[in-house]
């Protein structure tokens, strides 16, 4: 009987700490950057991520709009850049262990890129394909 409840608590004692290292592990600055990532119009499934681009007639208030909806967004919060800088990043945690997806919403030439992808783990399970595909929605894009 001892032993079993010695295992339930290391078993405990080691999910609060993997919790406790997703939810408070910092973000690599570098998961921000979207140098060459830019794509022509459309939608890019990737695994673990998603990229769309969109070419609106004013691509600075599309961003404008978008950044609104983003950080009006659940567990979501702007973590680098800026609308005037002509980007954006934004860190999404999910609702139970909190893991983080990063977003970055950035202008380039006549198009608005966005992409979100994981931090942890290959696999995001299409969160972030269809977190972005409502935005864009709710945005008009």
């Amino acid at each position: 009987m001892k032993v079993l409840i010695w295992s339930v608590a290391i078993v405990v004692v080691l999910i609060a700490a993997g919790d406790a290292y997703v939810r408070l592990a910092s973000i690599d600055p570098a998961r921000y950057a979207v140098g060459g990532l830019a794509k022509p119009p459309g939608d890019y499934p990737e695994t673990g991520s998603f990229q769309a681009a969109r070419t609106p007639s004013d691509p600075v208030a599309a961003m404008s709009a978008l950044d609104r909806i983003i950080r009006a967004s659940a567990r979501t919060r702007q973590v680098a850049g800026s609308l005037e800088a002509g980007h954006a990043s934004y860190v999404t945690r999910s609702a139970f262990w909190g893991f983080p997806d990063v977003t970055n919403v950035w202008i380039s030439g006549d198009t608005v890129q966005i992409r979100g992808h994981l931090v942890f783990g290959s696999f995001d399970l299409g969160v972030n394909a269809k977190r972005i595909k409502g935005w864009l929605d709710e945005a008009g894009l």
